[in-house]
């Protein structure tokens, strides 16, 4: 798998271009940007945990020099060189018979089955998000709990929102509520807003992430 054709960028890309090119790659193709039974589905669980997969190896500085060792050997094209499929781009793996050979699965999660591969891709992507919102004034702290900017949004983003914060949050406080907007809510349970999302009705997480999406790609990130 050609890692950075994945994420669109060039193989000398600096580390920080790499995590912007994660947050807007995982937002452009995170699955719950479709509803759960929707054929869309499984192609873009599958191209989230590559994306993720490219992204754990790329971040990190000594796994980054250990796949570009590997990536140069195997003579893989620059990826601005052309418009290959990246999922067409895997990297030759060792010899079946046991000749030895690169250890291919050290990059990426590592996985052992497709429950592992999504619960990483999970986690990873959970820190990231919590990142975007706080640099939009949508989380603050550590711990990356909801400000009132982020329940404000979420009661814009849709009707229902009220009574899902209602529902699922024993003792949040509301206030200026007006039409579909939601006000300043404190959450008395403390979640941080990636458990917020992850417990959001579908239809509220597609919004959410388009909203957020839209954001990043117009580089407006804490304006």
């Amino acid at each position: 798998m050609d890692y950075y054709k994945v994420l669109d960028i060039p193989p000398n890309a600096t580390q920080q271009q790499v995590r912007d090119a994660y947050k807007k790659q995982a937002l452009k193709s995170h699955p719950d940007r479709v509803p759960s039974d929707s054929p869309e589905r499984p192609v873009r669980t599958r191209k989230f945990q590559q994306i993720n997969d490219a992204y754990y190896t790329l971040s990190d500085p000594s796994r980054r020099r250990d796949y570009d060792s590997a990536r140069s050997y195997h003579g893989f094209p620059d990826p601005s060189a052309g418009d290959s499929d990246p999922e067409e781009e895997e990297i030759p793996r060792p010899d079946a018979s046991g000749g030895g050979g690169f250890p291919w699965s050290s990059f990426g999660f590592g996985a052992k089955n497709a429950h592992e591969e999504e619960k990483f891709s999970n986690e990873q992507f959970g820190s990231v998000f919590e990142e975007m919102l706080r640099d939009e004034g949508l989380a603050e702290g550590q711990e990356a709990k909801p400000t009132g900017k982020f329940w404000s949004l979420l009661g814009g983003l849709s009707g229902g929102a009220m009574g899902f914060i209602v529902a699922n949050f024993p003792g949040a406080l509301a206030g200026a509520v007006a039409g579909n907007r939601l006000g300043a809510v404190r959450d008395a349970r403390g979640k941080s807003v990636y458990s917020v999302f992850q417990e959001l009705p579908q239809g509220d997480k597609a919004k959410l992430l388009s909203e957020l999406a839209a954001k990043v790609f117009a580089h407006a990130i804490g304006s």
